[in-house]
């Protein structure tokens, strides 16, 4: 048996696979363990650890020498120790949008939704980028032959603003992280509300006192873009439309570096629940608003991951390939 799993900052999934069937599967919220061992332990509770062949886990955070302490989280994954516990030496961590991508390599086509109505696939590199709990970018390098996936923490690079507005949202930002404004804080749930809240503080919509109330009940951030989506709020509306307007530019910044003529793919939590608004074009506009290299984008394919276990079958598909 392969032990499967994809640590988030919000939830975990574990799960036991027989070749490509699942025997067992559960999922966790994170913040209900204070470390990752004792979430394991309760998996393993009722498991025969000795079918257990190899084990792979994507991990938000960066992986070295088997071992990653997670960004989102007060955890420390350590392969040594997790191969201890299920008494199996084939322990591999990745990073998470490490396994993403090998996730996505294998997806079907009907969980993609294309962006770009003019896009035109070819062979060629390809860039992931997955917004959800923070944002994760990885690059697959195309050699001719065959993929290497690349992992990166791309998504804590330096927040770039190209109109006025955007600037103004720096700078409300640089407030409250006056040392380093990355794309993750604008990009993943937090980045949301951050976004909801510099447009509340600028009044550029009127506020709505239900949609208020509701974000002191719920995750803010599903709010907003519950009611984004269903047009239901003014301001939720602006603000999913600037998030998807910086989610365009910062996939079009990856794609200057990478030049993924094998395609972009959004995976993460957020873009396969706000896809309706993905789809009306800022998102693609963007994108697009590189200039002189506005050419070089204009073709690239840009699919949306409508599976969320997408990093379980990329770590399963991972341990199946090294199992050797």
């Amino acid at each position: 048996m392969i032990l499967a799993g994809d640590v988030g900052g919000t939830k975990t999934i574990l799960a036991l696979f027989d070749g490509v069937n699942c025997l067992k599967k559960q999922q966790f919220s994170s913040a209900d363990y204070s470390t990752f061992n004792a979430l394991l332990s309760v998996f393993l509770a009722k498991v025969d650890n000795a079918a257990i062949a190899a084990v792979c886990i994507g991990v938000a955070g960066v992986v070295d020498k088997g071992r990653c302490a997670t960004t989102n989280l007060p955890w420390i994954l350590d392969s040594r120790e997790i191969g201890a516990r299920v008494n199996s030496e084939k322990v591999w961590l990745l990073n998470d949008l490490e396994a993403t991508a090998w996730g996505l390599l294998d997806l079907p086509k009907q969980q993609l939704v294309e962006l770009n109505a003019d896009a035109h696939s070819q062979p060629g590199n390809i860039a992931v980028l997955a917004a959800g709990t923070g944002l994760g970018e990885a690059i697959v390098a195309w050699d001719g032959a065959a993929h290497h996936v690349l992992a990166s923490e791309g998504g804590h690079a330096d927040f770039a603003p190209h109109n006025e507005q955007e600037i103004a949202l720096l700078r409300h930002l640089m407030k409250k992280h006056p040392e380093h404004v990355s794309y993750e804080l604008l990009l993943s749930g937090e980045g949301l509300i951050n976004i909801y809240q510099f447009l509340k503080h600028a009044n550029e919509s009127a506020i709505n006192p239900q949609t208020e109330r509701q974000m002191l009940e719920r995750d803010p951030a599903a709010v907003i873009g519950e009611a984004g989506v269903a047009g239901s709020d003014a301001l939720c509306v602006e603000a999913l439309s600037l998030f998807c307007r910086i989610y365009g530019a910062e996939a079009g910044n990856l794609a200057l570096k990478c030049l993924p003529y094998g395609g972009i793919y959004l995976a993460g939590g957020i873009a396969a629940k706000i896809l309706p608004v993905l789809q009306q074009g800022e998102f693609m506009r963007g994108f697009l608003t590189k200039g002189r290299c506005r050419q070089v984008l204009q073709k690239l394919s840009i699919k949306v991951c409508t599976n969320p276990e997408v990093a379980l079958l990329g770590a399963l598909s991972y341990a199946k390939n090294n199992d050797n």
